[in-house]
Formats: structure tokens, sequence, C-alpha cells
């Protein structure tokens, strides 16, 4: 009796293959068994809607109330022209030319010269003046700054003459007393604006006696103008005890 298999054929050849495709069926069910889900039916929403649960709306209710328009603004009045009769003659003003004729006389406009306004130069003090004052007897000097010394020793040779001295003791006063005297030798040369400051009253109008007795100077000049001189004088003297 003959064999119905073929002993030359190998079964083994495709077990390989076998086994892959059940490995891969294997898998495939698992993973649908994993991804399986279920729901509870309570939980489904049917699309259903419960009127019931809906609250009423509450519509409010309105008046109509017919309410009359404004009546309408009244016309405005007419206005009243009255109609003036025009009685009076206007006279018509008459408008001359102001053309000249040549028989006309021409009459010639004279030529008005600007007068310069002198400038006002305002007290130089003694040290700066450009001229200095004259004291009576320096005329002589030559050079501004002889004239200023010359000036100053006849002032004080004249307060040292003049002064009363007698003061210092007669008012108990002892030591080195010190009077500064500030006047103004003016345009004119004569000495005002006296002022007087020392440790005594009477002292200081002592001082402002004698120089108001100073003569009479030629007055200083400034850009070639007399001008106020500004002069200080510090007067000294000592009382013997």
């Amino acid at each position: 009796m003959e064999p119905k298999k073929n002993p030359k054929v190998d079964l083994t050849k495709r077990s390989a293959l076998f086994l892959q495709l059940g490995l891969i069926l294997v898998l495939f069910v698992t993973w649908q068994a994993i991804e399986w889900k279920t729901y509870d039916r309570s939980n489904v929403d049917i699309g259903q809607v419960d009127l019931d649960e809906l609250e009423e709306e509450e519509i409010p209710i309105t008046q109509n109330l017919n309410t009359p328009p404004p009546p309408p603004p009244p016309p405005p009045a007419p206005e009243i022209i009255d109609v003036v009769e025009d009685e009076e003659e206007v006279v018509e003003d008459v408008l001359e030319s102001t053309e000249t004729n040549q028989e006309e006389e021409i009459v010639e406009v004279e030529e008005v010269e600007d007068v310069e306004e002198e400038e006002e130069i305002s007290d130089v003090p003694f040290a700066v003046i450009e001229n200095v004052p004259v004291f009576p007897g320096c005329e002589k000097e030559s050079g501004n700054n002889a004239k200023k010394k010359c000036m100053s020793d006849k002032i004080k040779k004249f307060v040292n003459r003049k002064f009363n001295t007698e003061l210092g003791s007669e008012l108990g006063l002892t030591g080195v007393n010190r009077i500064y005297v500030r006047f103004k030798i003016d345009k004119n040369g004569d000495i005002v604006g006296v002022q007087a400051r020392g440790p005594h009253a009477r002292l200081e109008k002592e001082a402002a006696r004698v120089i108001k007795m100073l003569p009479k100077m030629t007055p200083g000049k400034q850009r070639g103008k007399a001008v106020g001189v500004l002069y200080s004088l510090p007067v000294v003297f000592q009382v013997q005890d």
C-alpha cells in the first residue's frame, strides 16, 4: 500500500509564517478587548427637553398714555413800518481840491534842527575824577595828582586850625578820637551835603561846622563838564590826659 503524503514534502518550511500570523491575530484580539467600552444607559442624553423645569417669565404690563402733542408756536407779529416823509433838505458838503495852482504863493517850511540833550553826569568820587577841583592857592600846581595833593593838604590844615579841640576834655573823652566827614563840591564849587559820624553828637556838629566854612573852589570836571565831586575826610585828634 502506498503512502498518501509525499515523503519529499517538508512541512516545517511555513511553520514560522503560521506562528507570525497567530501572534498577530492574538494581539489584535487583545487590543480590541482593551479598547472595548461600555456606557451606562442612565447617563446617555437622548436629546429630550423637560418643559416643566422652565420658569415662567413675568411680562410687565405697560400702559400706553395718549399724550397730546404740544400746541404750535404763535405766529410772529407783523412788523409795522412807519413811512416818514423826508421834508428836510440835505446840504451836501462840497469837497475842495487840494491841488495847488501855479499862481498861489508857496510857503517854505523851515528845517527843524535836532537839539541834542546834554548828558547829565552823576557825582564822581574824588579819587577817580578826571579834572580835580582846585582849592584856592593850588592853581599853579601842574598835573591832576599835584592838585589833588595840594587840595588835601590845605583842607587838613584848614580843619586843624578851625576845629575846637577843647571839646574832647569838656565831653570827658580820652585818647584818640576819629570823626568821619563826607561832603560834596557841587558844579558851582560850593560845599554841600555835609555828613559827619563820630563818638559824640557835639563832635559831629563841630566837624560839620568847620567843613561848611571851606572856601569856594573851582569845580571838578568829567569829560569836559562840571560835575559834583564826593570827598571823604577823617578828622583825628587826641585828647591830652
